[in-house]
């Protein structure tokens, strides 16, 4: 097995994997480590949640060429729906308003994850280590060095560039000590799969309520993905509840514009917070995914957030590759943090700021929420603005966001 590499890729999740896939075809050989033996229900990202895909998420996984394995398991968002529980305000998003066929599309984390890891380790540019352990890794001039544990066995490998894509609790990112800014929210997501009253009609549903936001997502076979965020208080609470007291509550809170619903799966929670690291790259190291930040759920925006940094690290990284620059560079990995910088800092103020305004109780707070709702929904440039922030295209794309081959 090859010892040396271009890149070596820390976490087989969907970011770590997706950029794994971009750059198939660009000459760059690259090493896969992922802890996880089974790439099934045991894989942290690869589990049953909803996983909202924006737009320009979809134009990406095409570039990959993973979407033709996932379009089929992927329900498409024709329209979506805003509204205050209890209040006047709300808005709705079209897909109709910007002549596409949808806004985006939801999978189910087991879905995705399974069509980007299919066949990964067969990508002759691929070596996959899986299940494998970061034990340790250095740094010089020149590579990085990564000792890992894989079934059973040392080994070290060494690469120009290592790409850390292990998650918020990143260990490579806390070997560096990179600093991160983090704020906790006091707030779980509960995430379940639920059976409506009614046929979907490809509309997904954001409803704020005195009990937190709480998102409908359409899947197939014509269930609906439940994001409801909770106050820490109430988790126990809630997940004590009957199958049948849960769907009550959830019913209550979200009203009846599915209908009845008739059944509800698997509870899962997961604590919220806001995650930056303060920074991104260092001389021969990138963090991608939720290694340099992590959202609130609010608005869906966590993968799609992700896998635009993976469009843009490839964009670079092919182009540096032509022009035979250092991949693992300052100059290079620079021109990947200066792009990424603003779109991360936009959603991260975005997602911090609706959490913080629905989730004040204050009147005239409450007021004046409800009418920007309803003056957003009545002017369409800043409808058609904020539209295309949730679909992932505004501002400058890379050529995957372009529906562009890298090579």
């Amino acid at each position: 097995m090859n010892s040396e590499y271009d890149l070596i890729v820390v976490g087989g999740g969907m970011v770590g994997a997706s950029l794994a896939r971009a750059l198939t075809g660009c000459g760059l050989r690259i090493a896969v480590i992922e802890a996880t033996p089974s790439q099934g229900d045991q894989q942290p990202s690869y589990d049953d949640r909803a996983i909202a895909l924006a737009y320009g998420t979809r134009t990406i996984l095409q570039g990959i060429g993973v979407w033709d394995a996932l379009s089929a398991e992927a329900e498409p968002i024709r329209q979506i729906h805003v509204s205050d529980r209890g209040h006047f305000g709300f808005t709705r998003l079209d897909h109709k308003d910007h002549a596409i066929d949808a806004l985006g599309y939801v999978a189910t984390g087991h879905e995705l994850g399974k069509a980007l890891f299919a066949g990964l380790e067969q990508l002759p540019h691929v070596t996959l280590y899986c299940p494998a352990k970061l034990t340790a890794f250095s740094l010089d001039a020149a590579r990085a060095r990564v000792e890992l544990e894989c079934q059973g066995e040392a080994l070290s490998i060494s690469a120009r560039l290592l790409v850390a894509a292990d998650g918020a609790r990143s260990m490579v990112r806390e070997q560096l000590g990179i600093e991160v800014r983090e704020w906790a929210y006091g707030q779980t997501a509960v995430i379940s799969n639920l059976i409506p009253g009614t046929e979907p009609q490809g509309v997904a549903f954001e409803r704020f309520t005195d009990a937190g936001p709480m998102a409908m997502l359409p899947l197939t076979e014509g269930r609906y993905g439940l994001v409801w965020t909770i106050s820490d208080e109430d988790v126990e609470h809630i997940t004590a509840l009957t199958d049948k007291q849960f769907i009550n509550q959830v019913q209550e809170r979200f009203g009846y514009r599915l209908g009845r619903f008739r059944r509800a799966g698997v509870r899962s929670v997961y604590p919220l917070k806001l995650l930056q690291a303060k920074e991104h790259i260092r001389p021969r190291v990138a963090l991608i995914g939720n290694a340099a930040h992590a959202v609130h759920p609010i608005t869906g925006q966590g993968f799609n957030l992700g896998i635009r940094d993976v469009a843009v690290l490839a964009d670079v990284l092919a182009e540096a590759n032509r022009a035979q620059a250092d991949i693992g560079s300052l100059a290079v990995l620079e021109k990947y943090a200066n792009w990424r910088k603003r779109d991360q800092q936009a959603v991260a103020m975005m997602t911090d700021g609706l959490v913080r305004l629905f989730t004040n109780p204050l009147l005239p707070v409450g007021v004046l929420r409800n009418l920007g709702m309803l003056a957003l929904d009545m002017t369409p440039p800043l409808k058609r603005f904020v539209t295309r922030q949730f679909m992932g295209l505004n501002g400058r794309l890379p050529r995957l966001s372009r529906g562009l081959p890298l090579d």
